[in-house]
C-alpha cells in the first residue's frame, strides 16, 4: 500500500497494538516516522513456531527495536505469591498467552538468530529496568544486565523518545551501532576495559562486577545506591560494572524534556485505537481503562522505595503544554464512543504537573532521591494552580459532561504548612477543586502504612498527614452535600513491615471507618530500594540489616490482618498477638 520495498526499523512488542499515546510502541513508532523513515511493528509475534513472525517483514536496513510492552513481562505474568495471572490487560481479550516470559530477551535472541548483523536495540521498561546487575523476584537469582542475555547491542533506558532523535540520524548515515557509546540514556557492552572511551575519571563511576553481587549481597546493595542517584542526578556520572569478561556501561540519561519536547511526542497523528486486526478477538483492557483518558506530564520526585516510576520516567517532572492538552482533550471528544466522560487527568501522580525546583541550579547540586521525603524540599515549586485551570478548562469543553481525576494524588503536597504557602500556590483551591468536580464518588489516595518505622523505609510521609487530608476531604464533602469516599492504597509485607505493625495499621483503619479492599502484597521488582533490601537484606544507602517477610506464611500473616472483618481471621488474629504480648491490639481490631 505505501510502496516500500524496504523497512528503515521494525519494532517488535509483546503488547497488542494499540496507537495511542499512552502505549510506548506507538510512541516510539510516530516520531520515527516523524522523522522520514519507514517503520513497521510486529506485535506478539509467536516465539513458539518455525519464527516466521519475526521474519515476515524481512530485515530491517537500520535496526530492529524490542520491548516487552507496556509491563516487565513478569510483572504482567504473575501475582506477588507467583501465580499465574489468568488476564493479560494488554492482550485482546484479556487472553494469557500471547507473551512469553522475559519477552524481550526472548524477541532479542530470536532475532540475533535468524539476523545476526542486524542491530538489536532494546527499549521499554523491562529493559530500562533490567539494565544493570538485577535480582529477579520470579525465579529468585540475581541477573546480569539484560544485554547479556538477550545478546542486543543497545538498550535505551527511560523514555526513548530523546535518543532514538539523536541514534536514528547517525545510523542513517552509516555510523555502527557499536559506535554509539555517547550517547546519553544508552547502555552498551564492550568487549574490555580498553574498549572503553576517554572520561575523566570523577565522571565515571565503577560497580561492583556482576561476579563479586553473586558473591556477596552487601555489595550488590551498596551498588544501588549509585544506579539510583545517578539515574535522578541533573549532572550524572557514567556508571561502568564488569560483567563477565565484558564491561557494561551506563550512560548518563539526557536533561528533563522541555514542554515543546513532550508536546512533539503527544501531538503526532495518532488514530487512538487498536489495530482492527483485534476487532473479532475482544476489547483490550488497557486501552478500556485509558482510552478517554489524557497524560499530563511524566516522572515522579516521590522517590518511594518500592516504585519504579523514577527508575523508568526519572525524578524531574517533563510536563505538557496547556495547548497541547486541551489539543488532545477535543480529540478524545471527537472520537465517536465519547459519552462525555473524560476518566483521567493525570499522570504517575496527579498532581505533580509543572513542579519543579524554584532555583534549578540549587537541583544541579542535590543528591535526594525524593523531593518531598523526608520533607518537602524548601526548593521545590508546589503551585497547583496551572493544573488547576487545566481542570477548569477541560471540564469547560462543551460536549465533556465530567474530567476524572483518577490518577493518586501525592496528598502531602496539598497540605499547606502556613497561610501563605496555601494562598501561593493554591493549595485548598484545588482540592475544593477535585472533590466537587473531578471525583466519581471514590478519590484514590495512598498512604500505604501507618507505622512510622515502615513509612521511613518506603519513604513515604507520616500518618498523621493522612489524617489532616481526610478532614479537609470530608470538610468539603460536607460543605457541598456530596457523598464520597476516600480510597487508601496500603502495602503489606514491605521491608522492615513486622507482625505488629500490620495489626496496628488494622487497628488504626478500623478506628477510621475502613473495611479494606485495595491492598498490596510486596512485590519485589528490579530497580528498587525495596526489592534490594528483600534480596540481600541490606539498606543500599546504610548497609544496615533491615527484616523482611520473605515465606509464603510469613506474608500470608501479614496479608490477613487487613481482613479481621472476616470470620476465618478472628480467632488466629487473637492468637497471634496473645503469643506476643499485644492482647491490646486484638482488643482493639476485634471488639
Amino acid at each position: 500500500m505505501r510502496g516500500w520495498d524496504e523497512l528503515d526499523v521494525i519494532l517488535v512488542s509483546g503488547d497488542a497494538y494499540v496507537d495511542h499515546p499512552s502505549f510506548g510502541p506507538a510512541v516510539i513508532g510516530r516520531i520515527i516516522e516523524s522523522l522520514g523513515f519507514r517503520v513497521a511493528l510486529v506485535p506478539q509475534p509467536n516465539w513458539q513456531d518455525d519464527g516466521r513472525d519475526f521474519k515476515k517483514l524481512g530485515r530491517p536496513r537500520l535496526f530492529f527495536g524490542v520491548t516487552a510492552g507496556c509491563m516487565d513481562s513478569m510483572v504482567n505474568h504473575y501475582t506477588a505469591a507467583r501465580r499465574r495471572r489468568s488476564t493479560d490487560a494488554y492482550t485482546a481479550g484479556g487472553q494469557t498467552g500471547f507473551r512469553p516470559d522475559y519477552a524481550t530477551t526472548v524477541y532479542s535472541t530470536i532475532l540475533k538468530e535468524f539476523f545476526p548483523d542486524t542491530p538489536v536495540i532494546l527499549g521499554g521498561v523491562e529493559a530500562s529496568l533490567r539494565r544493570v546487575t538485577h535480582y529477579d523476584y520470579w525465579s529468585d537469582q540475581l541477573k546480569p544486565s539484560i544485554l547479556v542475555e538477550s545478546k542486543a547491542d543497545l538498550l535505551l533506558y527511560g523514555m526513548g523518545e530523546q535518543a532514538l532523535r539523536m541514534i536514528l540520524p547517525l545510523l542513517d548515515k552509516g555510523v555502527p551501532v557499536q559506535s554509539l557509546t555517547n550517547i546519553p540514556q544508552t547502555a552498551f557492552l564492550l568487549p574490555n576495559r580498553k574498549a572503553l572511551s576517554e572520561y575523566r575519571e570523577r565522571d565515571t563511576i565503577e560497580l561492583a562486577s556482576h561476579r563479586l553481587c553473586l558473591k556477596d549481597k552487601r555489595a550488590f546493595a551498596a551498588n544501588f545506591k549509585h544506579v539510583e542517584k545517578e539515574s535522578n542526578n541533573m549532572r550524572a556520572r557514567r556508571l561502568i560494572q564488569k560483567t563477565g569478561n565484558r564491561l557494561l556501561v551506563i550512560n548518563p540519561p539526557f536533561p528533563t524534556m522541555t514542554s515543546e519536547e513532550m508536546d512533539a511526542s503527544f501531538d503526532l497523528p495518532y488514530t487512538r485505537l487498536p489495530h482492527p486486526k483485534y476487532k473479532k478477538r475482544g476489547v483490550i483492557p488497557a486501552y478500556e481503562m485509558i482510552r478517554h483518558s489524557i497524560n499530563l506530564h511524566r516522572g515522579c520526585f516521590g522517590g518511594c522505595s518500592f516504585c519504579t516510576i523514577s527508575a523508568h520516567q526519572g525524578k524531574f517532572i517533563a510536563s505538557r503544554s496547556k495547548a497541547s492538552i486541551l489539543k488532545e482533550v477535543e480529540a478524545v471528544t471527537q472520537m465517536p464512543d465519547f459519552k462525555g466522560y473524560i476518566s483521567d487527568l493525570g499522570g504517575p501522580s496527579a498532581n505533580m504537573y509543572r513542579m519543579q525546583g524554584e532555583d534549578l541550579s540549587i537541583c544541579e547540586q542535590c543528591l535526594r532521591p525524593s523531593c518531598i521525603y523526608p520533607n518537602i524540599c524548601f526548593n521545590l515549586k508546589t503551585d497547583h494552580k496551572p493544573l488547576t485551570e487545566i481542570y477548569r478548562a477541560a471540564a469547560a469543553h462543551p460536549k465533556v459532561k465530567k474530567a476524572f481525576v483518577s490518577s493518586g494524588i501525592r496528598y502531602d503536597l496539598t497540605l499547606a504548612r502556613d497561610k501563605k504557602d496555601n494562598r501561593d500556590n493554591g493549595l485548598d483551591a484545588y482540592i475544593e477543586q477535585v472533590v466537587r468536580h473531578h471525583v466519581s464518588g471514590r478519590l484514590k489516595i495512598a498512604p500505604e502504612h501507618s507505622s512510622e518505622h515502615t513509612l521511613k523505609l518506603m519513604r513515604k510521609p507520616s500518618f498523621k498527614l493522612f489524617y489532616r487530608f481526610k478532614e479537609k476531604f470530608d470538610r468539603i464533602n460536607n460543605k457541598y452535600g456530596l457523598n464520597q469516599f476516600l480510597v487508601p492504597y496500603f502495602i503489606s509485607s514491605h521491608p522492615g513491615c513486622e507482625l505488629e505493625d500490620m495489626a496496628e495499621l488494622a487497628a488504626e483503619t478500623k478506628q477510621l471507618g475502613f473495611k479494606l479492599e485495595q491492598v498490596q502484597d510486596f512485590t519485589p521488582t528490579p530497580m528498587t530500594v525495596a526489592t534490594v533490601i528483600y534480596y540481600s537484606g541490606y539498606h543500599p544507602y546504610t548497609l544496615e540489616k533491615v527484616y523482611t517477610a520473605r515465606s509464603k506464611e510469613d506474608k500470608k500473616a501479614q496479608h490477613r490482618f487487613f481482613f479481621w472483618y472476616k470470620k476465618e481471621n478472628r480467632n488466629w488474629i487473637r492468637r497471634t498477638l496473645e503469643k506476643r504480648n499485644r492482647p491490646d491490639l486484638a482488643d482493639k481490631i476485634l471488639k
